[in-house]
């Protein structure tokens, strides 16, 4: 069926000409967790200073899908508390008649791979692809009996509940990573038990990163992993696996890392980005916006990782770029940290490392949840439930 025919018309208003005393709540696409599918961050506006895309009224139950960049998939259902709010015109405004379609039955079915993969093959734009309400509308949804159609719903919702919860102890645990730290250690940035500070030059090596030529294309092929800032800019402990390699001949001309060295982007188009820090947990190489810090004899690795993760303003103060970010070596060089006793720091670090052993069973965990879910949407939507 028609998705067109299964949703009711959304009544559009100008708050700037008709509200502009009053403030309200506004909804955009950024207020969206496309992970989590959840409107997390609603902002609060005066309706004279509301954005021109701000134009939609919303209604508890209206699911939203983002017409920017469909590959994302950044939908989600309108919640009871933001029954009223104001919508961006960047979302196609789903609501559904419930005499035809179960809302929540449209949220799950717009999450789908078929669906997502529809809009990407229909989107237009080469740096801004987004698709129109219209060719999110002309999309055929697989219509079952009501009935039918929320059992299936409520079989999806329980799948997504056991995912979101085991990323929830994912958090908790990192959490209590962080607590546990600053527990023993205090604030790397301030300093609080006054332990002896030391110039991180002084208690570990630090090596930047280079680009073996380009112009030699025997120096890249299969080998060693080639590092990126992305590889690092992630929720993960460890860096991620690269998609380029350098061969042996690049490797001989590459900047190295041994396994337990933290990699740190010094170098960003984003200020935000600049000290984000992630494990080595194998030898790599890396380019010249990272820097490798490897501990000397005075700073246990795991301790010296923890404390780089939480002392990012410290690395952020050393920038001298206010828009976007650079960090130079020497800069790097003169950042003074707090060096506790190394038999304090053994102890984090074994406790970090029970830590990661439990996380690491936490997403392999995660991942069957995720698989569950994904292969249960697919199976619903084929009517195999």
């Amino acid at each position: 069926t028609l998705l067109e025919k299964l949703v009711l018309p959304v009544v559009s208003w100008d708050p700037v000409r008709e509200a502009p005393d009053k403030v309200l709540t506004y909804v955009d696409l950024s207020s969206v967790d496309r992970d989590a599918k959840k409107i997390t961050n609603p902002q609060h506006v005066l309706g004279a200073e509301a954005p021109s895309r701000a134009r939609q009224l919303l209604q508890a139950g209206d699911v939203l899908v983002s017409t920017v960049r469909p590959n994302l998939n950044a939908v989600a259902q309108v919640p009871t508390e933001l029954d009223g709010a104001t919508g961006s015109t960047g979302f196609c405004v789903l609501r559904a008649d419930e005499r035809l379609v179960s809302a929540r039955y449209l949220f799950h079915w717009v999450r789908t791979p078929d669906f997502v993969a529809k809009m990407v093959r229909r989107a237009t734009g080469a740096s801004y692809p987004a698709v129109s309400d219209r060719i999110v509308k002309e999309s055929r949804v697989p219509l079952p009996p009501l009935p039918e159609q929320r059992r299936i719903a409520a079989i999806l919702d329980k799948a997504d509940a056991v995912r979101r919860k085991r990323q929830q102890t994912l958090d908790l645990a990192d959490q209590f990573l962080r607590s546990a730290f600053l527990e023993m250690f205090g604030d790397p940035v301030t300093n609080p038990k006054g332990w002896p500070v030391r110039k991180l030059s002084d208690v570990a090596s630090i090596t930047t990163g280079n680009t073996p030529s380009r112009k030699k294309p025997e120096y890249h092929g299969p080998g060693i992993e080639w590092i990126k800032s992305d590889n690092i800019n992630t929720p993960n402990h460890f860096l991620t696996k690269a998609e380029e390699t350098l061969s042996a001949a690049g490797k001989a001309h590459a900047r190295l890392a041994d396994a337990g060295a933290t990699l740190m982007t010094c170098i960003a188009g984003s200020r935000s980005c600049i000290g984000n820090v992630a494990l080595a947990d194998r030898e790599v190489s890396f380019n010249q916006q990272i820097n490798a810090i490897e501990p000397l004899g005075e700073l246990d690795s795991g301790f010296l990782y923890v404390e780089l993760l939480l002392a990012k303003r410290l690395i952020q103060a050393a920038s001298t770029d206010a828009m976007k970010g650079l960090v130079s070596k020497g800069r790097l060089a003169r950042v003074t940290i707090p060096v506790p006793p190394p038999p304090l720091q053994e102890r984090f670090s074994s406790l970090f490392r029970r830590v990661l052993r439990w996380s690491a069973r936490l997403k392999v965990a995660q991942s069957e949840a995720e698989v569950l879910s994904s292969s249960l949407t697919q199976r619903a939507f084929r009517g195999d439930t």
